[in-house]
C-alpha cells in the first residue's frame, strides 16, 4: 500500500520562501504524474502543480513564476519550492497522484502565510 507523507510547512511572513516534501512509499512513484494539492478553510481541495515521470511541469496559475515542482523518483520523494508566498497561500498541502488512481491522502502539512 503506497503512503504518502508530507512535510516542511510553518509559519512564513509574505513574501517569504518554504520547501515542502513529499515522501511516497514504494518505487511505483515514478510511473504516474504527481500532483500538490491544497486546501484552504471554507474551500475544496485544488490542485497547484503537477509533474509528469518524465519530469514536465504544469501549473495553477496564481502559482506560476513564483512555485517549482520537482521529484526525485530515485528517493520517490517530490518537493514544492514556494518563493514569495502571499497569504492566499495559507492552507494544508497535500501530495497524490494525478489522475484517476489516487492514493489514501496523507495528513498535509499546514503552511500559513501571515505577519
Amino acid at each position: 500500500q503506497v503512503q504518502l507523507v508530507e512535510s516542511g510547512g510553518g509559519l512564513v511572513q509574505p513574501g517569504g520562501s518554504l520547501r515542502l516534501s513529499c515522501a511516497v512509499s514504494g518505487s511505483i512513484f515514478r510511473l504516474y504524474t504527481m500532483g500538490w494539492y491544497r486546501q484552504a478553510p471554507g474551500k475544496h481541495r485544488e490542485l497547484v502543480a503537477s509533474i509528469t515521470s518524465a519530469g514536465d511541469t504544469n501549473y495553477y496559475d496564481s502559482v506560476k513564476g513564483r512555485f517549482t515542482i520537482s521529484r526525485d523518483n530515485t528517493k520517490t520523494t517530490m518537493y514544492l519550492q514556494m518563493n514569495s508566498l502571499k497569504s492566499e497561500d495559507t492552507a494544508v498541502y497535500y501530495c497524490n497522484s494525478v489522475g484517476a488512481l489516487q492514493w489514501a491522502w496523507g495528513q498535509g502539512t499546514q503552511v500559513t502565510v501571515s505577519s
